[in-house]
């Protein structure tokens, strides 16, 4: 008798696996995975460039241009996330405008920073700034006007140089 059941067996076993692939197959199709978030152009500006431009300003007033340097590089990097995550807004390419507008001013800060001259890093910055806003103007958003901070709102970050050893 023994012999007779297992024929039987595999075929049920076997059936009951296809029947739960089908089952999970048919889950999977009814229940896709979300979307990637993929943030707006604005939201990377508000969410990277911003608070990047502001501990920039910031760094250049506490004289820390080790801080600043960093800093530096991070907003360019975030110029640049936001170029490869929007290419194009409406008919303008963000990289070559970033890259027309943004580059020479961001490599006048860089010098500044590396010369530790706070006149010319101010100067530089107040350029940087003005690119910013002609940035805005030539994707018809003028009406986003950046400044220098007045105030900081990184109350929790110590700004002032430390005497620490670097990375």
């Amino acid at each position: 008798m023994r012999g007779d059941r297992r024929p039987a067996l595999i075929i049920a076993t076997v059936m009951l696996t296809g029947l739960c692939l089908a089952t999970f197959a048919a889950a999977q199709t009814a229940n896709p995975p979300p979307a990637a978030y993929r943030p707006g152009l604005g939201d990377l500006m508000t969410m990277t460039v911003q608070p990047r431009h502001e501990k920039l300003a910031i760094a250049g007033q506490e004289k820390n241009w080790t801080y600043a340097n960093y800093e530096a590089h991070e907003l360019q990097e975030a110029f640049e996330r936001a170029a490869r995550v929007w290419p194009q807004w409406r008919q303008i390419s963000i990289a070559e405008m970033m890259d027309a507008v943004i580059k020479g001013p961001l490599a006048e800060l860089q010098q500044a920073i590396k010369a530790r001259d706070a006149a010319r890093y101010a100067a530089a910055y107040d350029e940087l700034t003005g690119a910013c806003n002609a940035c805005h103007q030539g994707a018809g958003r003028g009406f986003v006007v950046i400044q220098v901070p007045t105030g900081a709102m990184f109350p929790d970050q110590d700004f002032r140089p430390q005497n620490t050893p670097q990375p």
